[in-house]
């Protein structure tokens, strides 16, 4: 099946467009677009993970509200992310290439430093990030196995955006971090879902 979309086309896109601020790993958004940034949290209450299909359902809805206003009627990057500790892999993720067949490798992030540091490291030891992405109509619920495997804390560092990068939503367990193009465009956003916001004065 075809991606849609040239990986090396995109990943030059990413570069020119948001290459300054870093690489496309979305634990790293928050921080760097922070002007442009806000949580919403899945749950009421603040409550990080559903216990009953009626939860899952308000997960769901939550996650699929915000996308559908960021994306409706466009084509948006599905992006997930596995790791190795070889830049060919193996992958480490059953659970990410089950869920994402469609994805095809478009990135490949070396970290070089060891996750499990001793007295006596292994310089040689670091692992790859890898990003796989492909390219889909937005359509409500198109996405509903990734976004609850997120819930589940099955599946980390998924992210959705379109085919500009100007926007991007990164779920996670317990809510989404959504980066829009303005601040402007962030505290409109905000203001329509004030219920999901968190009490945090950081809004985390």
């Amino acid at each position: 099946m075809s991606p849609g979309f040239a990986p090396e086309a995109l990943a030059a896109r990413w570069g020119r467009e948001r290459g300054p601020a870093g690489p496309p790993i979305a634990h790293e958004f928050r921080g760097r677009y922070a002007d442009r940034w806000v949580r919403f949290h899945s749950l009421p209450g603040s409550k990080r993970y559903p216990e009953s299909e009626a939860e899952y359902a308000i997960v769901l809805d939550r996650y699929n509200s915000v996308l559908d206003e960021l994306f409706a009627g466009v084509d948006v990057f599905v992006v997930t992310m596995d790791w190795s500790v070889t830049p060919t892999g193996p992958a480490a993720y059953r659970t990410r290439e089950a869920l994402h067949p469609e994805g095809v490798r478009w990135w490949t992030e070396a970290n070089e430093e060891d996750p499990n540091p001793d007295p006596d490291p292994d310089p040689d030891f670091h692992t790859h990030t890898h990003l796989y992405a492909d390219r889909r109509p937005w359509e409500r619920g198109c996405a509903d196995a990734l976004l609850r495997a997120v819930a589940d804390e099955e599946l980390a560092g998924l992210f959705f955006t379109d085919t500009e990068l100007r926007r991007i939503h990164h779920p996670y367990d317990g809510g989404a971090d959504v980066i829009l193009s303005t601040p402007e465009e962030r505290d409109r956003l905000r203001d329509q879902h004030t219920d999901w916001l968190s009490s945090h004065s950081a809004g985390l």
